[in-house]
């Protein structure tokens, strides 16, 4: 599948608002992690609206490939770049609701969980759930 920047967005905002919120209900309610805190709400917010700007430049950088596709790997790469870059906005800048001394360890497991959830649900259920998404260059409205 080549994604369009339009299925980009929709993929990443549907995956997030859906298993990006179930992995991180038990952080915000204190039963992973250091405590019960609606910051990690606001890291996956962040997450999506940075990821929305990524999606462009990704899009951008895809059409230099020959078959203008990211193998599967490249796609889990791009959560560890964007986890560490996130991670430094964070603590070089701070973020509005997020502690600038948010604990490196918390954060890691979390954005952990919440990529590899996505990334899992992109290569599977999204083509069980939703079958002409692959056609249709990500969209699935």
């Amino acid at each position: 599948m080549t994604p369009t920047l339009f299925g980009r967005w929709q993929t990443r905002v549907l995956l997030l608002a859906t298993v990006g919120v179930f992995i991180t209900l038990p952080f915000s309610l204190g039963l992973i992690g250091p405590g019960a805190s609606s910051e990690f709400f606001w890291i996956l917010g962040y997450i999506a609206l940075l990821g929305l700007l990524w999606d462009v430049l990704y899009n951008y950088i895809q059409k230099f490939r020959w078959d203008r596709d990211w193998p599967g790997v490249f796609q889990l790469l791009a959560g560890i770049w964007e986890a560490i870059f996130m991670a430094c906005v964070v603590k070089l800048f701070g973020l509005p609701n997020v502690p600038r001394e948010l604990p490196l360890n918390g954060f890691i497991v979390h954005y952990s969980l919440v990529w590899l959830g996505v990334y899992m649900a992109s290569q599977t259920l999204m083509r069980i759930l939703f079958p002409r998404w692959r056609f249709k260059g990500g969209q699935w409205l």
